[in-house]
């Protein structure tokens, strides 16, 4: 399963609006710029966002978009269904034997787990704290 640019981005939308929740609406604009995404491309993926009920749109100078719950009742998984469809490691899986089948249903089963337990506020609180999981050599 790949998460196209589509599913990234909504992401990054949602994520930037989760850090301004309640403090008013934020514009495409401004998260275009502080992302280094292309305005006209988050135009695109903001209308399902809203039509699905996750954002909602303020009109006026001061416009923009806020989310449409709180960020702790939305998970990334409602945000990858409504850009991406369904969660699905391969097509047609009911023609596969049954070991491959019991696999990638093991795998969508997982892939689920995650993204519907890691809402927008934990994408937004997430804090970088520098660690890695590479390995660190000295010579």
């Amino acid at each position: 399963m790949k998460i196209s640019t589509k599913g990234r981005y909504g992401l990054t939308i949602m994520i930037e609006l989760a850090k301004k929740y309640g403090e008013g609406p934020v514009s495409l604009k401004t998260i275009a710029q502080a992302n280094d995404l292309s305005e006209h491309y988050l135009e695109q993926l903001i209308a399902p966002l809203r039509n699905a009920g996750f954002v909602k749109s303020i009109r006026g100078a001061y416009g923009g978009y806020i989310l449409g719950d709180e960020p702790s009742k939305i998970t990334s998984g409602d945000i990858i269904r409504v850009l991406e469809g369904p969660i699905s490691p391969v097509e047609g899986i009911e023609n596969e034997e049954p070991a491959k089948r019991e696999l990638w249903m093991r795998i969508r089963d997982a892939v689920k787990e995650v993204l519907d337990n890691t809402t927008i506020e934990d994408l937004a609180n997430h804090k970088d704290n520098g660690e890695s999981n590479a390995y660190m050599f000295y010579i």
